[in-house]
């Protein structure tokens, strides 16, 4: 998360995770704008200061929409800055510091996914929850292997299922040839699916972020069928959908028109 502006003012930050956050701390900025920024790119500025990153460098997001975007979330801040409110700030903070210095262990954690992906991992009881992840998932594969050259195996075993090092080699290769914004999201979308072929399909636009959603909460939709909503459950699931929601907005807004 960005928490400071060039030219020093006060603002300090915590880490939490793999970003750094303010927690409710007052706004100090009056005005918010986008300007071009003198190496490429487009920056934010916080009064007529280019805000940076917890590492110090300054926020410039590849696109004018981008920028735009996360100057509207900066904007759109009350009395408090509040971080939850601000997910593509904090995607672009993640992609800047993280990403851009971390890029070849990302990747690699990233592949790592594939190789116990959730759209791998079949029931094969009961027949109906079965058949839904074939219906849902089988096509997902089928798009994997066509699209990116990776042919996954499936296992309705409780045991890890090794793939084919080619598929491995695949995967690998679909998620270094992403840009580093790109990345950001996608690693994400991962996170929440537990799936690299699901945040794969939805960076490169096979599905979308409720297809997404869906495809990743299936087991967790059949339960709640089945036995009945669960609060907490309920609660988390409306939080990780609107996390997918955000990843695959960011993407879009950091395409080039």
């Amino acid at each position: 998360m960005v928490v400071a502006v060039d030219g020093g003012d006060g603002v300090d930050a915590v880490s939490e995770g793999p970003a750094t956050v303010v927690r409710g701390r007052k706004r100090i900025y009056r005005s918010v704008a986008t300007t071009a920024a003198a190496g490429g790119g487009h920056a934010v500025r916080l009064d007529n200061r280019v805000a940076r990153t917890p590492a110090g460098q300054g926020l410039v997001l590849p696109t004018a929409a981008l920028a735009e975007a996360v100057a509207a979330e900066w904007q759109d801040q009350g009395e408090t800055v509040q971080p939850d409110t601000m997910p593509l700030t904090q995607l672009a903070a993640t992609a800047i510091d993280r990403i851009e210095a971390e890029r070849t262990p990302v990747i690699e954690a990233l592949v790592a996914y594939g190789a116990s992906d959730l759209v791998c991992y079949r029931s094969d009881h009961p027949a109906d929850l079965a058949a839904r992840q074939e219906a849902q998932w089988g096509p997902l594969l089928q798009w994997a292997e066509t699209a990116l050259g990776a042919r996954l195996g499936v296992t309705r075993d409780v045991f890890p299922l090794p793939q084919p090092a080619a598929a491995t080699e695949a995967l690998r290769g679909a998620v270094a040839a992403l840009g580093t914004f790109e990345l950001a999201a996608l690693s994400c979308i991962v996170q929440i699916s537990a799936s690299l072929v699901i945040g794969l399909a939805l960076v490169k636009g096979r599905l979308d972020a409720e297809a997404a959603f869906n495809a990743a909460m299936l087991d967790e939709k059949y339960q709640a069928e089945r036995w009945g909503e669960d609060a907490w459950a309920s609660t988390r699931a409306a939080g990780l959908r609107a996390e997918l929601v955000a990843a695959a907005r960011f993407v879009a807004l950091a395409r080039p028109a």
